[in-house]
């Protein structure tokens, strides 16, 4: 029986089958799955044949960005087989947090425990800022749990950094369920709104480190949205603009960089009422970053400017807020990527040479991604071998990482200096590389 549903979705979109096909195995890519499927497949779907049930979530988040509209299973005539998602933006974001936390331990692989990265989810809404009522005995978190919690969100993103966002994942989600979140419900006292901020910190922690272990785009998109929602409910214009700029980063990273520019200028408007200095640096490097990915080349470049002189300013130690850790190092990484995006690649590599250089030996994570982005520069400008031999200079601190980002980095290198093996230096470094990524 043919599928007439899945016809007129496909007719609406205009598109041939081969381009409904690669959106569909890109939005496959962002969830972590390796989706290869072509215009045969879509004939055989028309013809009456199912996806499989893990794919037909993916091929709906598909057709809702080609058609700029939500859609349901039953929109493409295939039967309902899932229990429909809350949106992100609905609901307790306590319980958003808890589930997630849960599930993700349980089934860290799981796409459809969280939802896939969503295009949709990415739409703000007007007046986020709600309080919510919820169960639970009143109680009076203090000062006391705020700092506890925000020390081990330190301690926490420290060995990330160190080690990866794939590492001690599950002890980051267990403080967070059975130590944060409970202190949520009920809780009363001058010490609520600093405590759902530093709630909202330890949020966006999950989030950053859901989406640099590269698991499933959708968890870390679903925890930075939470993320934002609990510095709503804190007051906090900081720690949201902190998570909003979580989210311009993956959407950058997973090549929508639209609803980048969106979400870092989002990001920066939230901090209108006044911020420090660091932070606002912070967030103009998110804009320029943004805008570059974007094509936005003089808006890049004047947000730039204005994140360097903000950089320059700045009096506070950086370390002394966790959302001010905006250093020079920082900056030139920022600066290297934006001009990369713009083409200006002698100038990038400069600037991400820098980077590499000033970062301190706790940002192991950070110097290795920053390193491999200068490589996958250097070898745009053809020379293979000056990339390689920035990948070789790593060989201590790759095996000690684990951090899907960076594996991401790496597979670019060996796809594009794959005419270059024959090259000794390039050869070795395709080894190392192969050696840690292909286990």
């Amino acid at each position: 029986m043919s599928n007439t549903a899945l016809q007129e979705a496909i007719t609406a979109t205009g598109k041939p089958y081969v381009k409904i096909a690669k959106t569909i195995n890109a939005v496959g890519a962002e969830n972590g799955q390796g989706l290869y499927y072509d215009a045969a497949a879509i004939a055989h779907w028309l013809s009456g044949t199912i996806p499989v049930a893990g794919t037909i979530p993916v091929v709906v988040e598909a057709f809702t960005r080609l058609l700029g509209r939500d859609l349901t299973v039953q929109d493409l005539g295939w039967p309902h087989t899932e229990v429909a998602h809350e949106g992100p933006w609905s609901g307790d974001p306590v319980a958003w947090v808890t589930r997630l936390g849960r599930d993700d331990m349980l089934n860290r692989r799981s796409l459809l425990s969280a939802g896939l990265y969503s295009l949709a989810a990415l739409n703000l809404p007007a007046d986020p800022h709600t309080i919510t009522a919820r169960s639970g005995q009143p109680r009076r978190a203090g000062a006391s749990d705020v700092e506890r919690i925000r020390m081990m969100s330190g301690q926490f993103s420290t060995a990330d950094d160190l080690f990866g966002g794939g590492h001690a994942r599950p002890t980051v989600l267990a403080y967070l369920i059975h130590e944060v979140t409970p202190l949520l419900h009920g809780t009363t006292g001058k010490a609520r709104p600093e405590l759902f901020a530093a709630a909202s910190q330890m949020t966006y922690l999950a989030a950053f480190m859901a989406s640099d272990a590269g698991d499933a785009a959708g968890l870390a998109q679903r925890y930075y949205i939470q993320a934002v929602r609990l510095a709503d409910e804190a007051g906090d214009p900081t720690a949201k603009a902190t998570a909003l700029r979580g989210l311009a980063t993956q959407a950058v990273e997973l090549g929508h960089p639209a609803r980048a520019v969106d979400l870092a200028e989002a990001a920066a408007s939230a901090l209108r009422g006044g911020c420090p200095i660091r932070v606002r640096a912070w967030m103009a490097g998110m804009r320029a970053e943004a805008h570059a990915a974007n094509g936005n080349a003089m808006t890049a470049l004047n947000a730039l400017h204005q994140a360097e002189a903000d950089v320059e300013r700045a009096n506070s130690v950086p370390e002394s807020q966790w959302t001010g850790a905006y250093r020079r190092a920082a900056l030139e990484h920022q600066i290297g990527i934006t001009l990369a995006q713009l083409s200006d690649l002698p100038t990038a590599e400069q600037h991400l040479i820098n980077s590499v250089h000033s970062r301190r030996n706790i940002e192991r994570r950070s110097r290795v991604l920053i390193a491999a982005r200068l490589a996958n520069v250097q070898l745009r400008q053809r020379r293979p071998d000056v990339a390689a031999a920035t990948v070789l200079e790593l060989r201590e601190d790759l095996p000690l990482l684990a951090s899907g980002r960076v594996t991401s980095e790496l597979a670019k290198l060996r796809a594009s200096w794959l005419p270059d093996r024959a090259n000794p230096t390039v050869n070795e470094a395709d080894r190392l590389i192969a050696s840690l990524t292909d286990r």
